[in-house]
């Protein structure tokens, strides 16, 4: 069972800086105005010369850190998901990654869990667009404790690196001390029947609809892809050898996120039956749960829709 005590991903932001300056780690990080809901606020409380205000100029945000990072710096961003990406993706593309920068992208309220605020902030196409940039690496933590390491191992990772956070509180899977690796998949279920790869806020949700699948007699595993790039092919392609059949969840465009990547894994290496499970337009908006449930991306419309995938393969 999950443990239901619930926090977002994006609390262990503004933590985990101050946790690696008091370490002596050189991070400095650069807001867009919103470091109060990135949770960057504390750390500028705490390191207040290390924290650079530029207003609402994403690009300037990425330039700033792309220079800080020239300097000796390990440089953070801030901003939501979807202006971090989608505004600045030119500077991301040619100032850091392409020159290979020390700089770490780590924008908070990804995904449809963002809310009422809506399509226009909801992020379902960073992780696709972040993916597809030579020299980044794509992490997704599922909870507080592993992103706080998500963002210890984006510090101790020379490059560029991603790490998508969320807004919506999502229960505890993993204890204090939780080290991520690079690349890190967790089976934190196993099964026979079908392997359920999902990630971020959708990993509880895949536990969730695991549960619902053993009352109809299915054996689900339950995989948490923490990195979608790299990806642990290792993990994903034992797991798909021991099921014969694949599911992919995640709030995020199908077109070319996490089971994308995954599709692209196993029809190099193992041609499987796959399922993938996401979003294919904007978003609305509603509760996080409203339009997880809409979507089909809650336990029990990831249950139905793995039901009838099976059923269709019999």
């Amino acid at each position: 069972m999950v443990d239901k005590m619930r926090r977002s991903t994006r609390e262990a932001y503004g933590e985990a800086l101050c946790m690696l300056a008091r370490d002596g780690v050189e991070v400095s990080a650069v807001e867009a105005d919103l470091a109060e809901s990135t949770t960057l606020a504390r750390f500028g409380a705490e390191y207040p010369g290390r924290l650079v205000e530029v207003g609402i100029a994403e690009q300037c945000m990425v330039g700033v850190a792309a220079g800080l990072s020239l300097a000796g710096r390990v440089a953070f961003t801030g901003s939501f998901a979807v202006f971090a990406t989608g505004r600045a993706y030119d500077q991301i593309r040619n100032t850091v990654c392409d020159s290979n920068l020390n700089v770490k992208i780590c924008p908070t309220h990804a995904g449809l869990t963002v809310g009422e605020d809506g399509a226009t902030h909801q992020a379902l196409e960073d992780m696709g667009l972040m993916r597809g940039l030579p020299n980044m690496r794509v992490l997704v933590p599922s909870d507080y404790w592993s992103a706080l390491s998500a963002i210890r191992l984006a510090a101790m990772t020379i490059g560029p690196v991603y790490v998508r956070l969320g807004r919506h509180p999502v229960p505890q899977l993993y204890d204090k001390g939780f080290e991520m690796g690079l690349p890190d998949a967790r089976i934190l279920r196993a099964g026979t029947d079908v392997s359920i790869l999902a990630c971020g806020v959708e990993v509880s949700e895949a536990l969730g609809a695991a549960e619902l699948l053993e009352q109809r007699g299915i054996s689900a595993e339950v995989i948490d892809v923490l990195t979608v790039s790299p990806l642990d092919e290792e993990i994903i392609l034992a797991s798909t050898v021991k099921t014969g059949a694949v599911v992919t969840v995640e709030e995020h465009n199908v077109a070319t996120g996490m089971g994308s990547a995954v599709c692209s894994l196993l029809a190099r290496n193992l041609p499987t039956r796959v399922h993938v499970l996401g979003t294919e337009t904007f978003g609305l908006s509603g509760s996080a749960d409203q339009l997880l449930s809409y979507f089909g991306l809650d336990a029990e419309g990831i249950a139905k829709s793995t039901l009838s995938f099976l059923e269709a393969g019999d």
